[in-house]
């Protein structure tokens, strides 16, 4: 009784070859299944040149502190980053099949050689280090969008997201974050009154430390982008990361308007039972009592995560907050 199947089922078959025989001409015209999709280049500009990039990257490794919040909020999937330098408002603190590269201080850059990446985003803290990239992957693209010193700190930034948004086809979103910063400028500048003086302070280790006009890290460029009076300039000023040393009585001796802030270790708060919050070390503090600021509460504070997070919305928040804090300062007058 199966013989008659078996040959029925040959026979059917035999049909359906013919068949497709027939129609030969018309599937040869049929996409391939499983081609991968086609690939362009982008040329771009870095510090150290221009580059011709395949777009899109197909392995992309990190190391710029400034960039991480804008390829996380893009959705831009990292082979292996810095990871141990990323605060935890950052997504990709949270993916456990990233490379962790370490931080700048013990970094695994061999370990760069298993992510195989065409392109690596490198700056900041990281940037000793990248001819040890260039050996260690040959093949890669070693970016470096690092703001150049010289240069304005708001085209730096905007010029950052910008390559960045060309590399990965976000050319919308980067305008969007250029926009979103330059209409915090410019609400920071119409607010700020010229008579106000400004001091920028930076608090690590229960201690203050002076943020110059100009040079300091991450306030000092805000004076010249915003026209800022400085309430005190000291000769030989630098730009470490903890400030340079200053007494509370200078600073109470200057008498600034608004005192600006980066609280250095709030990022490692959590970590740290012995973290000490610059509002306490600076609203606390006797000898700044009757400072104009601390009287006023005209002190403004930069977000939490900034010293791992100096990108571009990081700056845009902090100056849409200090633009909130001279608006309503000037609301304030007007009804005195």
């Amino acid at each position: 009784m199966s013989v008659p199947r078996i040959l029925a089922g040959t026979s059917l078959g035999l049909v359906s070859l013919l068949a497709l025989a027939g129609c030969a001409g018309s599937a040869a015209a049929e996409p391939e299944q499983g081609v991968a999709p086609a690939t362009s280049t982008v040329t771009i500009e870095d510090n150290n040149g221009t580059h011709e990039i395949a777009t899109p990257p197909a392995s992309v490794v990190a190391t710029d502190n400034r960039t991480f919040q804008t390829l996380s909020d893009w959705g831009i999937e990292l082979s292996a980053a810095a990871v141990s330098l990323m605060p935890a408002t950052v997504n990709y603190v949270n993916d456990k099949g990233l490379i962790d590269l370490g931080s700048h201080r013990e970094p695994d850059l061999e370990a760069v050689v298993a992510a195989d990446p065409d392109l690596i985003i490198n700056g900041q803290r990281f940037t000793q280090y990248h001819e040890d990239f260039t050996k260690l992957v040959p093949d890669a693209t070693v970016l470096a969008l690092d703001p150049r010193e010289g240069e304005p700190l708001d085209q730096e930034l905007k010029r950052q997201v910008t390559v960045l948004g060309e590399i990965f086809g976000k050319q919308t979103e980067a305008k969007q974050l250029a926009s979103d910063f330059d209409a915090a400028v410019e609400r920071a500048k119409k607010s700020y009154r010229d008579a106000d003086t400004v001091m920028a302070v930076t608090t690590s280790g229960g201690q203050i430390g002076y943020v110059a006009p100009g040079v300091g890290r991450a306030l000092g460029p805000i004076f010249d982008l915003l026209g800022l009076a400085p309430a005190l300039e000291v000769e030989g000023a630098t730009d470490d990361h903890q400030g340079d040393d200053i007494s509370v009585e200078a600073i109470a001796t200057s008498n600034p308007s608004w005192i600006l802030v980066m609280d250095r270790d709030a990022v490692f708060a959590a970590d740290d039972p012995t973290y000490v919050q610059a509002a306490e070390i600076l609203e606390g503090s006797e000898a700044l009592a009757s400072v104009t600021a601390v009287k006023n509460n005209q002190i403004v504070y930069m977000p939490t995560d900034t010293y791992l997070n100096e990108g571009i919305q990081t700056y845009t928040t902090f100056l849409n907050d200090f633009a909130d804090a001279l608006e309503e300062s000037t609301e304030n007058a007007a009804k005195n």
